[in-house]
């Protein structure tokens, strides 16, 4: 099979879809992998190190399209992108469907075969593409956090950790999931008090006997949910269902309430945002203001630490992309139900019943829609 993978051209982004170690390993495979010159770069790879490993530098993305069956991407395709799909390609990348419509009706358009990391699982229910970007967001998450705090950031002017004699800030962490775990071990290394909300006892239990006492955990309900979002001095919005939007838990009325110069970090924002007043940003300008509040809402938060990310992504997908080489996404699909998972469009059909619902589409189970097309 021949893989292509172009240069990331979302703002900010400069992760890349394969390392030149990951090329190799493909390559090893017996498989051409075609690289978009530069597409490494922002990781500190050369077009030279892709070579190396025997992978072939493409001059731009249209030869990597035009020249590919399968590419592999980090971020959703953007709009000229999209326009160079076909029904011949598979697409193996993050999608985040739900609160794209754009982006969805140009996959459905095209005819492709797509792919997403973000809703293959594994034998426990987990999303294991999805995690390693969920770690690098969540600790991420309170760095960025804490420097919104900054008065020159627009915040409050409070220190995380407080100093001897003067109190902590208040963080509180909206989801006890990986992003959410995350966010706590950064935010309690800190020093910072730490609470963590969410509906499941057994992630409450999970994080009391991982913590401790340094961590106060509180079951969410509508009034609870207010009660620390008004004492915070840092919210982490850390909500996760899989493949749908983020529910709104913080509205727009609350935002009003809480004190100016606190901040809001909606890691949720890919799939929507989890608060009300939340819109996507980029790392050029990752910050706003409403109501004296600070939100940070950008869509790639872990394109901030390019190499750690790619790295970390890579390890994660890059068994994935072999078994999809090796074996073409129809066998593999059909033999896997986990991996048939992360098929959200396949030749003009809708195959993710959360996208399918949010968006207005017919849902086609994956199995149906391979079998079809």
């Amino acid at each position: 099979m021949r893989i292509g993978v172009p240069t990331e051209i979302k703002s900010g982004e400069r992760r890349v879809g394969l390392t030149p170690e990951s090329a190799a390993e493909l390559v090893a495979h017996g498989h051409e992998v075609l690289i978009q010159s530069g597409a490494g770069d922002g990781i500190g790879a050369a077009d030279d190190d892709y070579v190396e490993g025997g992978a072939t530098i493409a001059p731009d993305a249209k030869t990597v399209f035009g020249e590919s069956t399968m590419i592999i991407k980090v971020k959703e395709p953007q709009a000229e992108e999209r326009a160079m799909l076909t029904a011949d390609h598979v697409l193996f990348t993050y999608l985040h469907l739900a609160p794209d419509p754009d982006q969805t009706a140009d996959l459905v358009a095209s005819g492709a075969t797509c792919i997403a990391y973000e809703t293959i699982v594994d034998r426990d229910g987990r999303l294991p593409l999805l995690a390693p970007m969920s770690q690098v967001a969540g600790r991420l998450s309170v760095q960025a956090g804490a420097h919104a705090l900054e008065v020159s950031q627009g915040g409050a002017g409070v220190l995380l950790g407080g100093v001897p004699g003067v109190a902590p800030a208040r963080t509180v962490v909206i989801g006890g999931g990986v992003v959410g775990v995350n966010a706590i071990e950064m935010a309690n290394g800190l020093g910072s008090e730490v609470t963590v909300l969410d509906r499941d006892l057994g992630v409450l239990e999970r994080l009391a006997r991982r913590f401790g006492p340094s961590l106060r955990t509180v079951y969410s309900t509508g009034a609870s949910l207010q009660a620390e979002v008004l004492s915070a001095d840092l919210v982490i919005g850390a909500v996760l269902v899989t493949g749908a939007r983020a529910p709104k838990l913080v509205t727009a009325e609350l935002v009003s309430q809480m004190r100016p110069g606190s901040v809001l970090v909606d890691v949720a924002i890919d799939q929507g945002g989890c608060f009300e007043t939340s819109r996507a940003t980029t790392h050029a300008e990752p910050t706003y203001l409403v109501d004296g509040v600070v939100h940070y809402c950008v869509a790639n938060m872990p394109g901030a630490v390019p190499r750690t990310s790619s790295f970390a992504l890579n390890n994660a997908t890059l068994p994935y992309a072999i078994r999809l080489a090796d074996h073409g996404f129809r066998e593999v699909l059909t033999k896997d139900p986990l991996i048939a998972h992360g098929l959200n469009v396949h030749r003009g059909m809708v195959t993710e019943p959360s996208v399918a619902r949010d968006l207005g589409y017919d849902y086609v189970d994956p199995m149906t829609a391979i079998t079809r097309a």
